[in-house]
C-alpha cells in the first residue's frame, strides 16, 4: 500500500482488494498423549479433567482447516510421556530453510527438542542448529518477513535473540512480556501479513512492557490492537496466511475487527488444548523453505 503514515487508513473495501493468501507448509503433532499432568504456566491445572479424545478431534479439525485452505501439513510422530509435544511451534524456527531448534526452560518438555531435531534431519534439512540459550522457538519468535520479533520475560532468554540473528541471518527486535498469562510471544502477538513491503501484526498491548509497547507503536503504527477479552481466549494465538486468519471460536470480536481490515476470520474450537495454554499457533510450526 502506498499510503503514508500521516494519511488516513484505506477503507476496508480498499484493503480487501489486496489481501492475498499464500500457500504455507506447517509441521504439526497429533495430541495422542495430551493431558495436563504438571503446571508450567497459569493456564495449566492438573486437577482439571482433560479429555484426550476431544483434544484429538479439535486438533484434527485444525489440521483439516489448514488443508481446506490449501496449505500443506507435515506430521511428526507423538512420543509417550511428552503431553505437550502437540505444541509444535515451540520446537523450531525455520526461515529460508535454515533451522534453529529449541531449548526448553521446563525440564518436563526438554526431550521434545531432540525429537524435532531428528525429524528435520530425516526430512532433508541440513542446516540445523540447536541453541545454547533457552529458546522456545516460535513460541517467542514471530517472523514478519523483514524482522524477527523476539519475546522474553518468562521463557526464552534475551541471549537467544542474538543467537537467532546469527543462525538465521535475520535482524531481531526484542520485546519484553510482563503478564504471566501471556508467557510466550505467540499468546500476545501474531503476524497478519509477512509477504508485503509493509508487514502487519495484531497484538495485545498490556502484555508488554511500556518500552516494548512504544517499540511496537513505532514499528507498526497501523497494527490491529487486541483487547483483554481477545487475549483471555487466546485470540492472539492465531495463524494467518495473509488473508485467512485462523482464530479460536471465542475470538469473534477480534475476528470482526480483522474482517474490517479485509482479512477473513476462520474459527476453530481449541477449548481442550487451551487447558494447557495452547491454541492454533501453538500447534503449528511454519516451515519456511
Amino acid at each position: 500500500m502506498s499510503a503514508t503514515l500521516d494519511a488516513p487508513l484505506p477503507s476496508a473495501e480498499q484493503i480487501a482488494q489486496v489481501r492475498v493468501p499464500t500457500t504455507r507448509r506447517y509441521l504439526m503433532c497429533r495430541p495422542e498423549y495430551f493431558t495436563v499432568e504438571y503446571s508450567i504456566n497459569p493456564w495449566m491445572d492438573p486437577s482439571c479433567a482433560v479429555d484426550t479424545r476431544v483434544a484429538v478431534e479439535q486438533w484434527t479439525a485444525l489440521k483439516e482447516t489448514y488443508e481446506a485452505l490449501g496449505h500443506k501439513v507435515e506430521l511428526i510422530d507423538p512420543e509417550p510421556g511428552l503431553p505437550d509435544m502437540v505444541f509444535a511451534a515451540n520446537s523450531g524456527t525455520v526461515i529460508d530453510g535454515v533451522v534453529l531448534g529449541s531449548r526448553f526452560r521446563a525440564e518436563q518438555r526438554a526431550a521434545e527438542a531432540d525429537h524435532f531435531r531428528r525429524w528435520f534431519l530425516r526430512n532433508g534439512y541440513r542446516d540445523v542448529t540447536m541453541p545454547t540459550s533457552i529458546n522456545e522457538a516460535e513460541g517467542d519468535f514471530a517472523w514478519t518477513g523483514t524482522v524477527l520479533l523476539a519475546g522474553t520475560g518468562f521463557r526464552t532468554d534475551p541471549g537467544a535473540h542474538a543467537e537467532a540473528q546469527e543462525v538465521l541471518g535475520v535482524p531481531f527486535v526484542s520485546l519484553r512480556l510482563v503478564d504471566p498469562r501471556y508467557y510466550h510471544l505467540d499468546t500476545a502477538l501474531f503476524v497478519l501479513d509477512d509477504r508485503s513491503a509493509r508487514p502487519e501484526i495484531c497484538y495485545y498491548p498490556d502484555a508488554f512492557s511500556a518500552g516494548s509497547q512504544r517499540v511496537l507503536r513505532r514499528l507498526f503504527p497501523d497494527a490491529v490492537l487486541a483487547t483483554a477479552a481477545d487475549a483471555e481466549c487466546l485470540g492472539l494465538n492465531g495463524v494467518s496466511d495473509g488473508h485467512n486468519v485462523v482464530l479460536p471460536v471465542e475470538a469473534t470480536a477480534l475476528g470482526s475487527r480483522l474482517a474490517d481490515r479485509g482479512y477473513q476470520p476462520v474459527y476453530v474450537d481449541i477449548s481442550e488444548l487451551r487447558k494447557s495454554g495452547g491454541g492454533p499457533k501453538c500447534c503449528t510450526m511454519e516451515l519456511r523453505d
